[in-house]
């Protein structure tokens, strides 16, 4: 028996290697924010995520409240082990 949770449904495109939630970034695939996707860094489900890449091993989190003169949450890096899914 599959598990539900990990199968993917065929309407559902690919997860990239790389993804930003950022719509103004390269990195961003609006296709994917259409479903639910999680992030897994080390081990343990992260729910404030702004960015990964799978195979450099990294991910982008809000530095707690600050912000930059334009507003947007101050970012750092991570590195460890990432693995993308969809809910």
């Amino acid at each position: 028996m599959s598990d539900p949770i990990h199968t993917t449904s065929p309407n559902r495109p690919p997860l990239p290697d790389h993804l930003a939630i950022d719509p103004r970034s390269p990195h961003h695939v609006a296709e994917i924010f259409e479903h639910d996707i999680g992030i897994r860094f080390n081990g343990k489900e992260r729910f404030d995520v702004t960015e990964y890449c799978v195979s450099e091993g990294w991910v982008k989190v809000p530095a707690g409240k600050t912000l930059d003169r334009k507003g947007n949450p101050l970012t750092i890096k991570l590195k460890g082990t990432v693995e993308a899914f969809y809910k």
